[in-house]
């Protein structure tokens, strides 16, 4: 049985239907994401689970028990939001303790739970400051401890790092990686950045207008996107995604790139199921970046592993990668390098086509073929 089960979940305010019949579950300890644009619906489903939201149909249900009647505070659910919420006039131990103290826990018990907190959470040196002394890291951190003092079941947060600087996100999503590994806790998890979602989850549920797209692990998320939005809107730089023309049958089946200026690319498909019947018509065709590449970083394991030479538009070093664009079916194409990969703008190179990596989509469904 799964820890939190979400069934047939859905939320009108009046006549306007915001979440469309949501059905997810997650494993106890698990680390569910919910991603997606803003507007999709993550958060008001996030507030169903809190209990901040009523539902209008569906259920939801924590370690076996319907939670959708109780009252928040019967819930054992503990919620870090967006702003942190934290009480200035409080230092940060009164801050993790206030919940504790209202609830009547002795004093030497909260005290415990403090100190206690305060060192998983490396905040035990700032535990008599003010919030207004804290940098915005420090005061994630405090907000995270006042959930974790409480022990709930489950925990919810609500975009905890959108207020962060780039570098500081980065660390604080180290910083919620460790915590979990290290308590073994429930979390769903809100957020529109994709590159969290990767890297945070065990789960992800991608939502688009109300619904959810695909519900997966990271990497079935990542290389098996279910149809065009979820291929588009995970990853970065974002998969590439061209028209082409399927040509042949049987066992001479391939995939046209048309290029500007050059004969088009043709791609061996014979391997992909379900594409014989798109002969003679249009699809999508998605690669991302890192499966096109330099011949010499190329995946030496791949099964199937196509050479072409293409005009370098644009060269963008980038550290530890090299990014180049060309043109392929009428679009701009983002191909991901080696970083000390020779290559130069206006000139041809010789790129590779990882096609084990490759997707194929209906364009009038935007449902995957393949």
């Amino acid at each position: 049985m799964a820890f939190l089960e979400i069934s047939g979940l859905r939320k009108r305010f009046g006549s306007l239907e915001i979440l469309k019949g949501i059905n997810l579950e997650l494993e106890k300890g698990g680390f569910l994401v919910l991603v997606g644009p803003s507007g999709c619906g993550k958060s008001t489903l996030l507030n169903t689970i809190a209990g901040l939201e009523t539902v209008t149909e569906g259920e939801i249900r924590v370690d076996g028990r319907a939670i959708g009647d109780l009252h928040p505070s019967k819930r054992d659910i503990a919620m870090v939001f967006q702003s942190y919420a934290l009480y200035p006039n409080m230092t940060v131990a009164g801050n993790i303790s206030f919940g504790m103290e209202m609830r009547g826990v002795p004093a030497d018990e909260r005290k415990k739970a403090i100190d206690k907190v305060a060192k998983v959470l490396q905040i035990s040196h700032l535990l008599d400051r003010k919030p207004s002394q804290l940098s915005g890291g420090q005061r994630q951190r405090v907000a995270m401890g006042r959930a974790l003092v409480r022990d709930p079941k489950l925990f919810l947060f609500d975009e905890p790092l959108s207020n962060l600087d780039a570098k500081l996100r980065v660390d604080m999503r180290i910083e919620i990686k460790r915590l979990h590994a290290a308590t073994g806790t429930s979390i769903v998890y809100v957020t529109h950045d994709q590159i969290e979602a990767m890297t945070l989850a065990t789960k992800i549920a991608v939502m688009r207008d109300g619904e959810v797209q695909q519900f997966g692990t990271p990497a079935e998320i990542y290389n098996n996107p279910a149809n065009l939005f979820v291929a588009d809107f995970m990853g970065s730089p974002a998969m590439n995604l061209l028209t082409a023309t399927v040509e042949g049958s049987g066992n001479d089946l391939h995939v046209s790139l048309p290029r500007p200026d050059a004969q088009p690319i043709r791609l061996p498909a014979t391997h992909v199921s379900g594409l014989s019947s798109y002969s003679g018509k249009q699809i999508i065709f998605g690669i991302r970046p890192e499966a096109l590449t330099d011949t010499d970083g190329a995946d030496k394991n791949a099964r199937s592993l196509v050479e072409s030479d293409c005009l370098i538009d644009v060269v963008e070093p980038a550290g530890s990668d090299t990014f180049a664009v060309t043109k392929l079916g009428n679009k701009e194409v983002v191909a991901r390098l080696r970083a000390d990969a020779r290559i130069a703008p206006g000139q041809n190179a010789r790129l590779a086509f990882n096609l084990d990596k490759a997707v194929y989509f209906d364009p009038q469904s935007q449902q995957r073929i393949a």
